[in-house]
């Protein structure tokens, strides 16, 4: 089983280097602490992946397929279908597997609710006037609240934010925050470093933080990644250097998100 997983992950990862090598390239480096590092090309070129959820539809895992394939094939990230679906690094899938090609939650009311009925137009006698109402608006579906964290949060890392999150917008899933090429990335809480690669396309050289149960946290474009998975971070405890790879320019790509669903970082990190 432990040989099954090792090979899934390789092609994982030798799938988007191939997809990368047109674009950059990166090396393995080590600082004086013997920490691992890896550099990325300043070179780089963004690639753009934009998630197009498929609201019922699935997909049955055959042999041979990865969840990068999948995804690809579906036009989906390989990081938002492993989420939807709750697969775990090294995101090993099996045949006859069903994954959702959607989030667990479905499309909001206001979108999926049935069209309001026109009421019926009343028609007065000849000669006689009826008086005109104004049909009730139609009610609108609540914003819903953003979810509660227990977790003391604090930004990743220094710099003005390029851009902001926007619910249900899949180009704006996070934050990004400018900044200079080698400067600290660090760890906005507490956790365990459950990815450290560069093995979803679109992210570059990308850190994955869980939390809990329920929270993780994603960093990308980093120019150094200087932890492996399975390490326990503290928050504040830089994790990474601030780079450009898959974008294009030197800033980090910060993710936060609850069972799987992006959330904005905004509401949780600290007033500036």
């Amino acid at each position: 089983m432990n040989t099954s997983k090792t090979f899934q992950h390789a092609a994982l990862l030798l799938g988007a280097t191939v997809l990368l090598a047109g674009c950059g390239h990166s090396r393995v480096v080590r600082s004086s602490s013997s920490k691992p590092r890896v550099a990325a090309s300043a070179k780089t070129t963004p690639v753009t992946r934009v998630s197009q959820p498929k609201y019922g539809a699935t997909a049955v895992v055959q042999r041979g397929q990865t969840v990068y394939r999948i995804a690809t094939e579906n036009g989906i990230t390989a990081l938002d279908l492993a989420l939807w679906n709750n697969i775990p690094p090294p995101y090993t899938i099996y045949p006859g597997q069903t994954l959702r090609l959607y989030p667990a939650e479905t499309p909001t009311a206001a979108a999926t609710a049935p069209k309001a009925s026109k009421p019926p137009v009343a028609v007065a006698p000849a000669g006689k006037t009826t008086p005109v109402t104004p049909p009730a608006p139609t009610p609108t579906a609540p914003t819903p609240a953003p979810a509660v964290s227990d977790l003391i949060w604090r930004w990743p890392t220094d710099g003005a934010v390029l851009s902001t999150y926007a619910s249900g917008d899949p180009t704006r899933q996070g934050v990004d925050i400018g900044g200079k090429g080698g400067q600290p990335v660090r760890a906005a809480a507490d956790g365990v470093v459950v990815y450290s690669g560069a093995g979803l396309v679109g992210y570059g050289e990308l850190i994955i933080v869980k939390h809990n149960d329920q929270w993780l946290s994603a960093y990308g474009h980093n120019r150094a990644r200087l932890v492996n998975e399975g390490t326990l971070v503290k928050a504040g405890q830089q994790i990474a250097e601030m780079g450009r790879s898959g974008a294009a320019r030197e800033m980090l790509h910060f993710e936060i998100r609850y069972n799987g669903k992006p959330v904005d970082p905004v509401q949780y990190l600290p007033k500036r």
